[in-house]
């Protein structure tokens, strides 16, 4: 399908609102989109809550604007006076399209883009949600009923959207990319295994990213307890920690100790803490595991299947989107420790199927997740929902 032309003369301004940079699967995203967005086409400002995070150095070598709105919360006179000013700003500077990324910038950014009267408001939703609060999700069904369309990153959260009344039509489905050949030139993690102390032939079990209850890394554990005695050599990493966790560990990661103590697993298991060079770390591992809950479309899946690595997810969410078992990867039960161990154990002691596996998802991240792919889709989105802005409120879906 070829993309309508966009109104008017100059490219087409598009503000969009992150709560922050922090090193998060959204964030980064949207470090790919505004690196590649065609700047003949597109004029794209980024704003947040509060200008911090580790990928905001990113954000600033892009050359983007990047505007401020600090609050507290999302409610008070305070909010209220900032979503005035983000409307001001929006109708001054005659933006086209605002497209906010999650609860806290959905619940902000929604309503200043209706009350600026801007063509197109957008709303994402990047999860299925299953760990949210009953009284969160009515607010945030009610603020996307505002929007004239919800991007999701997953069939998995589209269809769960529907069930529960959202139109299909204002419903987009636009999957995460990856910059393979800035993902190819980062190489292995030199080094990694003398700074933590590891042999360097152990092979090595991780699980990556950020650490959340919802996350189910305690599930990981219990597994490797099972995995221990028939695999001697093998280490298992827990790498990273809580968005949060800015001065020390995170109290689920000091939970997560705990267990691993209890476990008799000092000695296997080592947790490396907030790291920025996860996609290098993932090309040293043996196994890639995620044990989530609630997942859209996973980052961390996307990263070692293009590293090269083997993966073994929970069948939750978008998983199944990214991993076809038993060709692309592995999937097992969320919760289920047993199966978890059984499904590395069959890697670990099948390294033929483990390299089958490994090329497969590979080349499906090639084929259906790159970065072009996300760019393209996203810009196409744009020009469709600004050409039919002012015909229906509606939203139609991207496609390939």
């Amino acid at each position: 399908m070829t993309a309508p032309p966009a109104a008017g003369d100059g490219p087409v301004r598009v503000l969009e609102f992150v709560p922050n940079f922090l090193f998060g699967g959204t964030e980064r995203q949207l470090i790919y989109l505004a690196r590649g967005v065609d700047r003949s086409r597109f004029q794209l400002d980024l704003a947040c809550f509060e200008r911090k995070g580790g990928l905001l150095a990113d954000a600033d070598r892009i050359g983007v604007p990047i505007r401020e709105y600090p609050i507290r919360r999302l409610y008070g006179y305070r909010t209220w006076r900032r979503q005035l000013a983000l409307a001001r700003d929006l109708r001054r500077e005659g933006v086209d399209i605002v497209h906010a990324h999650g609860f806290y910038a959905n619940g902000f950014a929604v309503p200043a883009g209706r009350l600026a009267r801007t063509p197109v408001v957008l709303a994402s939703i990047r999860d299925t949600r299953e760990n949210m609060s009953s009284g969160k999700k009515r607010f945030e069904n009610a603020v996307c009923r505002l929007a004239d369309g919800v991007v999701v990153n997953a069939e998995a959260t589209r269809r769960l959207l529907v069930a529960e009344g959202y139109d299909p039509s204002r419903v987009a489905v636009v999957y995460n990319g990856i910059d393979l050949a800035a993902f190819d030139r980062m190489g292995r993690a030199a080094g990694l295994r003398q700074e933590l102390g590891l042999a360097a032939d152990a092979p090595l079990v991780g699980v990556l990213g950020r650490l959340a209850p919802h996350k189910g890394v305690e599930y990981f554990l219990d597994a490797a307890a099972t995995l221990a005695s028939a695999h001697p050599t093998v280490r298992f990493l827990v790498v990273g920690d809580s968005l949060n966790a800015d001065q020390g560990s995170s109290a689920y990661r000091q939970q997560l100790e705990r267990r691993a103590a209890d476990l008799g697993l000092a000695r296997r298991v080592v947790f490396t803490g907030f790291r920025t060079d996860i996609p290098a770390v993932a090309r040293e591992l043996t196994v890639s595991v995620l044990t989530s809950f609630v997942e859209g479309l996973s980052n961390v899946l996307l990263e070692s299947m293009a590293a090269g690595v083997p993966v073994v997810a929970t069948s939750v969410s978008g998983n199944p989107e990214l991993v076809q078992d038993g060709e692309t990867g592995l999937l097992v039960p969320p919760g289920d420790a047993p199966a978890l161990a059984a499904a590395v154990d069959r890697i670990l002691r099948d390294p033929t199927l483990g390299q089958r596996l490994a090329r497969a998802g590979r080349r499906q991240v090639e084929e259906r997740f790159s970065l072009d792919r996300l760019i393209r889709e996203t810009e196409q989105l744009y020009l469709c929902a600004l050409a039919s802005a002012r015909r229906r409120p509606m939203l139609r879906r991207a496609t390939a």
